[in-house]
């Protein structure tokens, strides 16, 4: 017998029954950044490693160990893409999008890192991402920030996230901090573990995001970055906390928040939650003034933030809610010979002059019974019952599958008006 090709492991199916609540999410998406005047932009899903090793840094966890990468047939490294903002940035200096002196985009899809695969994290995930180009000041940190909130709100799960707020300062800062971090660690090696004895002499900022509690006590102690900012990064971050505070949004300043990639400056944050175990982090992000030079643009201002579909979903209160945009209104079952004939042309006939109408027609043949019980079983909300007799006279049965009421039969000229008037009320 032949084996049964599985999924690649960390990598998953959304299946038909949950997809409508990934529809109802990306639908929220698409409203909320309109609304704020972000357009869509999209991306290749493969593109050449280099751009992840400048952008990313070649130092981190995600370039040394959870890159899907390998050769083309031409012998290019290829890579899958890890994160969205190294490819929406490499397009826009392609194209010349950052030649505009504003710019707001956004993007949709999957991104793949070798992980260990556990509940709300996956190789394959996906992740809706948000970059802002060619702004200094901190009214556009604050700007995709209140934005965030704005997604909780309209999703329900505003209660469960929690934001963290931090600067990490200028690129310049950042490195004087870091010498000063590595004489902090580097008399205490012996107490860190095997990651963060790696990261001291290469990116030390991230034994402060460590998760060890054997290594809580010592991290806590250690010199806050917030101690070596200059004025104007002190001024940035004031700033966002001004406009945070004035449009009452709750948030706490985590001097210990540094973000995992080398690209970030200034402002980082963080929407956290406790009700997803080990992966609280749904959604994060912040400046990267300095990758447009890094890649070879001409220096300007950037910031963005990622969030995670999976985790986001796996919060929503009544995800069900958005089954319901997808249920069908009417199941149309035909028996009989003229049935079968006139009953395409009359769903048609529907759908044009309903087009919001969402219609099954019953196909396979079978017994009016059973064609009965698959339109209950299709969660329809009404029965359009065409028979020889009905068929012959240009009638047709309607019968509600849900919650009271009578069949009744009606001329086929009046249908569309019957259920228009259904539909409204359902």
């Amino acid at each position: 017998m032949t084996e049964k090709i599985q999924a690649i492991r960390g990598m998953h199916d959304i299946l038909p029954d949950q997809t409508p609540r990934w529809q109802g999410v990306e639908a929220v998406f698409r409203r909320v950044l309109t609304g704020y005047g972000y357009q869509e932009i999209r991306l290749p899903i493969v593109e050449k490693t280099d751009l992840f090793k400048r952008s990313i840094g070649e130092v981190t966890d995600i370039v040394e160990k959870e890159m899907y990468t390998f050769d083309d047939r031409n012998g290019d490294s290829l890579t899958l893409r890890p994160e969205g903002t190294a490819g929406c940035l490499r397009a826009c200096l392609e194209t010349g999008l950052l030649q505009q002196s504003s710019l707001r985009l956004w993007y949709l899809g999957p991104m793949f890192r070798h992980e260990r695969p556990q509940k709300g994290r996956y190789r394959q995930f996906y992740q809706m991402g948000v970059e802002a180009y060619g702004m200094e000041g901190p009214d556009i940190d604050a700007e995709i920030i209140l934005l965030t909130r704005r997604l909780w709100r309209e999703l329900g799960v505003a209660h469960k996230l929690q934001l963290q707020v931090n600067s990490l300062g200028t690129v310049e800062e950042r490195l004087a901090y870091r010498e000063r971090l590595v004489e902090y660690f580097r008399p205490h090696a012996e107490r860190l573990d095997e990651d963060s004895r790696r990261r001291l002499h290469t990116n030390p900022l991230r034994i402060l995001d460590s998760k060890n509690p054997a290594m809580a006590e010592l991290v806590a102690a250690a010199p806050s970055l917030s101690d070596h900012l200059g004025e104007a990064s002190r001024t940035h971050f004031q700033g966002l906390a001004a406009v945070l505070d004035e449009a009452d949004l709750e948030y706490t300043v985590n001097p210990r928040l540094v973000r995992g990639l080398d690209y970030y400056c200034n402002t980082v944050f963080e929407w956290v939650t406790s009700e997803l175990g080990a992966q609280g982090t749904v959604c994060a992000g912040g400046r990267y003034d300095g990758l447009i030079a890094q890649l070879g643009g001409k220096a300007s201002h950037a910031i963005g933030f990622a969030l995670g579909m999976e985790r986001l979903i796996d919060l929503l209160d009544e995800p069900e809610r958005f089954d319901r945009a997808v249920t069908p209104h009417a199941y149309l079952i035909r028996v009989g010979d003229a049935a079968q004939l006139s009953a395409a042309r009359l769903a048609e006939s529907l759908r044009d002059e309903l087009p919001g109408l969402r219609l099954l027609l019953h196909s396979g043949g079978g017994s009016f019974k059973s064609q009965f019980k698959r339109a209950d079983k299709s969660s329809a909300e009404l029965a359009l019952i065409l028979g020889e007799d009905e068929a012959g006279a240009g009638s047709i049965g309607v019968k509600p599958l849900r919650g009271q009421g009578e069949q009744i039969t009606v001329c086929q000229a009046e249908l569309p008006a019957l259920l228009k008037h259904l539909i409204s009320s359902m």
